[in-house]
């Protein structure tokens, strides 16, 4: 049995989607946080259970029975690794032979702030002696969807980056290889670095909103101090603003530009290209 953590997320939903394309649906079960948001699953005949991060009585009965466990990631920064380490805890309790752990580009190596709660759980998960898949996933192309529509209205794509260039994909790109390694095999111990198969900066970005919405838009690079103050003006929580700005300056370093293939190998096609998520977010 396959169980999917977070999985009335946006990448769960999609997760989802795609083992009941390749599972029968009383083999997938759907761990989530409120059980009465997962009525569709339920529906469609996928066991949907309790499964709260910040409550660990919750994780192991939801875990039972289960072979695989896709764990996604918390949402909430600075919280994750106690709710990491509760959910990996259960999943030994539990018997769970296998974890799949949604991580973040060079974990254990990179420069960006946000993935110290990735290496953490990587090695909480190495440490069970458990089998375990590690998908890397690279930027989210959905990410920069507010960029994009406001990027038309303003005619300016702002950001810190310089010309650090980013490997995105999309949620469902990420998905589908969540769902190979979930349904496959040879995926054992495997760490995947996954990323779109050509990388752009955000001038290119600004480029392809101009030629997709037919207006002009420019990228216009900041110093980390401007880009946070122009988040700030623009209402943006300090905290959050210094999130946005400390993720460019590790695009600058070149954090997210890798594109070493191993998406297009599991997905088994191309990945989506950023014109198609600009493309879609303007409707044109």
């Amino acid at each position: 049995m396959i169980i999917v953590t977070g999985a009335t997320g946006q990448l769960g939903q999609l997760v989802i989607d795609g083992l009941l394309e390749k599972v029968p649906a009383d083999q997938v079960v759907a761990a989530v946080r409120s059980p009465e948001k997962a009525a569709d699953f339920a529906a469609r005949g996928v066991h949907v259970r309790e499964a709260d991060y910040d409550r660990p009585e919750t994780l192991r009965p939801a875990f039972e029975g289960g072979t695989r466990l896709l764990l996604i990631s918390g949402s909430e920064v600075g919280r994750r690794v106690p709710q990491h380490a509760a959910a990996v805890q259960a999943a030994q309790g539990a018997g769970i032979g296998h974890i799949v752990y949604t991580s973040a580009p060079h974990a254990d190596t990179t420069v960006l702030g946000l993935a110290a709660e990735h290496k953490a759980t990587e090695e909480i998960i190495r440490e069970t002696g458990l089998t375990y898949t590690l998908l890397r996933n690279n930027w989210y192309s959905e990410i920069y969807v507010p960029s994009i529509a406001q990027a038309v209205e303003t005619g300016a794509v702002i950001g810190s980056a310089g010309e650090g260039r980013v490997a995105s994909a999309t949620r469902a790109d990420y998905a589908a290889a969540a769902v190979a390694v979930l349904t496959g095999t040879g995926h054992d111990n495997r760490v995947y670095e996954l990323a779109g198969d050509v990388s752009w900066t955000l001038d290119d970005l600004a480029g392809e909103i101009s030629r997709v919405s037919g207006k002009q838009v420019a990228y216009r690079n900041l110093s980390s101090e401007e880009h946070r103050a122009a988040l700030i003006g623009a209402g943006m929580p300090d905290a959050v603003a210094d999130l946005l700005v400390g993720i460019d300056r590790g695009i600058a370093a070149g954090a997210l530009a890798d594109t070493p293939g191993d998406l297009k190998a599991l997905i088994g096609r191309p990945t989506t290209p950023i014109s198609e998520t600009i493309t879609a977010t303007l409707g044109a």
